[in-house]
């Protein structure tokens, strides 16, 4: 049975008022507990009706405009303000497709009264939020924003909305908010006649990095929401782009100056919101600003760099475009493309065909840190995966160790011992490998023929290090060497018989100051002792250098009969790798720390005899074939 509404009152208007049954009337004469009383009565009655309800939607329009008066929008209490806003979401549904609410001024104050409501959603643990998440499912599920195209400023509308929602989303809401929430939106956006600047602003926000690290949630419901309205919102990303890019218009938007990480970001949610802003970056490639031209190519460098891009081949223009700055007059321009091919190479091997021809023009490049780059680039990639580099990838970074710089020479000579040692002597992925990369040991080798006695030491530490690993196992390093010696080239063997000529030599140095060392102190002992300490620094780097070094090692060791007997030991043919890392690097750190030249070339380069040395060398003197037979 049908309940009979409430004694009908006069509204300020005139106009009578019928309330829900049971409900009194609801003016600014009772108390806020009241009125929150009253209001969730009527709250249930809009809940339950529908839109074909004629009677009661022409029986309750009075209550329903009432309801959209000065007394209730601004209310100052929350719960008042939440349960009118629940109202006025069902009467939107209710009198669907017209709302009650004729003029644009009424319209607009009741849209944004309930977008401030909707910052109750921020927390989840109010007793209220299931009411918040009603006002928000309404109006989702009724498009409500929707009318607001009739205004003409509804852009602000739609602005304090979009901001409103991307600022109370948390990890705590589950997945139907953030399905309303984009409903919401999307719908306004799809739609819609366009989006404005500022709205499309509210939106990228999001994707700043500053942003996106404040809010991860927020970030996601925009990636979404891009993926969702991609096909309308491409033209406008377009047009924005094309303000800030081409026609320099910077004051268009106050994201300007992020338009780089944007677009990086753009991209990553879906390419094809960049469709129209490609060209666009290929024209700024072509900038007459130098510092402009960087920017573009690190930007497109992470593009087309990225694991799963398709870019390059999509696009060949562009792409094409952006290898012609590896040969850019502006030398950071180039640094920063040489800096890319190294994750273009790892995440994109068939791009390395394309790559090859720059690289080798940069590998000769005027600019020392470029030439160095390029071995790293190769280097990095090659020790990723060694199928990465072809070989003449291989021979850009093998020419470079004759480079005139002693910084590009090192890396170069260091990078190929890495090589060397990864797919070589540990073989971690196949003969096939291990015989691609072969040729590096005599290649290294040959090396220490060169002049420069940093050339020299470097192959001494590259042999101990990579060629035959001085903390392998006793059987395993000998192992390694027999075969090392077993495989060299006749003009690498000489190289390694004339390193451990001059590393004995030195060593006898050493051993002959030791000696003096045992004498009484004398002019003739002291001038000895000086002419042996210039033999030893004409043999460690940069000998001017060295000769401060080696005169106040030798004061030391005047002063210091433990740290003699120590170097007796280290320089001993018996002395194994282990003892002599116990007297380096654990019993002489704290002393000879500013020593450390003297400390690496006395060090033993590999942990055996040397009379294991001179019996390798008399073996392949005397029958190669029959060491190997015997092996």
């Amino acid at each position: 049975m049908d309940f009979p509404a409430t004694q009908p009152k006069p509204a300020a208007d005139g106009k009578i008022i019928y309330y829900p049954p049971g409900v009194k009337e609801i003016t600014d004469k009772i108390t806020n507990d009241e009125v929150v009383k009253r209001l969730k009565m009527v709250v249930k009655t809009f809940m339950d009706m529908d839109q074909d309800s004629e009677d009661e939607k022409q029986q309750y329009l009075p209550l329903a405009l009432h309801l959209a008066s000065e007394f209730f929008l601004r209310n100052p209490n929350k719960d008042v303000r939440l349960l009118v806003a629940c109202c006025l979401a069902d009467i939107f549904r209710i009198y669907a497709p017209e709302a009650p609410y004729t003029s644009h001024d009424k319209l607009k104050d009741i849209f944004l009264f309930i977008t401030r409501q909707l910052k109750g959603l921020e927390d989840t643990k109010s007793p209220q939020f299931n009411r918040y998440f009603y006002l928000l499912e309404n109006l989702a599920w009724v498009k409500s924003y929707n009318i607001c195209f009739e205004l003409e400023d509804c852009n602000d509308i739609f602005i304090q909305l979009f901001r409103t929602l991307f600022s109370v989303i948390n990890n705590s809401h589950n997945q139907k908010v953030q399905m309303h929430m984009l409903d919401l939106m999307s719908s306004i956006i799809m739609e819609g006649d366009g989006v404005t600047q500022e709205l499309l602003d509210s939106i990228l926000i999001n994707l700043i990095p500053a942003h996106k690290n404040l809010n991860k949630q927020a970030f996601d419901l925009a990636k979404v929401l891009l993926k969702r309205t991609v096909q309308t919102i491409e033209p406008c990303i377009a047009n924005f782009f094309n303000q800030v890019l081409v026609l320099g218009k910077s004051s268009v938007s106050d994201l300007s100056e992020h338009v780089f990480d944007l677009i990086q970001e753009l991209f990553a949610i879906d390419p094809h919101l960049l469709l129209s802003v490609m060209p666009q970056l290929e024209f700024k490639l072509k900038s007459n600003d130098g510092e402009e031209r960087l920017a573009v190519v690190r930007l497109l460098a992470k593009l087309f760099g990225s694991k799963d891009s398709d870019l390059a081949t999509q696009n060949r223009p562009l792409w094409q475009c952006f290898l012609g700055r590896f040969n850019d007059i502006h030398v950071p321009v180039r640094l920063e493309s040489v800096k890319f091919a190294s994750h273009c190479l790892m995440n994109h091997p068939d791009l390395a065909k394309d790559l090859t021809e720059y690289l080798k023009v940069r590998s000769h490049d005027p600019e020392e840190a470029i030439r160095h780059d390029v071995i790293v680039t190769i280097i990095t990639a090659g020790k990723r995966d060694l199928s990465l580099v072809n070989d003449q990838l291989l021979g850009f970074v093998r020419e470079r160790t004759l480079d005139k710089r002693w910084r590009v020479r090192k890396e170069a000579m260091m990078g190929l011992a890495q090589l060397y040692k990864k797919y070589c002597l540990h073989a971690e992925a196949g003969k096939d490998a291990a015989e691609k990369v072969s040729w590096i040991k005599d290649k290294l080798l040959h090396i220490y023929y060169q002049n420069s006695i940093d050339d020299k030491l470097l192959v001494e530490k590259i042999f101990a290090q990579y060629l035959v690993p001085h903390n392998l196992e006793t059987e395993e390093r000998m192992k390694c060497l027999y075969y090392l010696y077993a495989s060299l080239d006749p003009n690498a063997v000489k190289a390694l018989n004339e390193m451990w000529k001059c590393q004995n030599m030195l060593r006898s140095h050493v051993r002959e100051l030791l000696d003096l060392h045992k004498q009484p102190t004398s002019e003739a002992n002291s001038a000895a002792m000086f002419g042996k300490l210039m033999t030893i620094a004409k043999n460690l780097p940069d000998p001017g250098k060295a000769q401060d070094f080696v005169k106040k090692f030798n004061q030391v060791l005047g002063d210091d009969e433990k740290l003699r007997s120590q170097l007796e030991l280290l320089i001993s043919p018996t002395c194994s790798c282990k003892q002599a890392d116990v007297c380096v690097v654990r019993k002489w750190k704290s002393k000879l720390l500013y020593h450390k030249y003297l400390c690496l070339k006395v060090l033993p380069v590999i942990n055996g005899h040397l009379s294991y040395l001179n019996m390798v060398s008399t073996c392949f003197q005397f029958s190669k074939k029959a060491f190997l037979i015997n092996l």
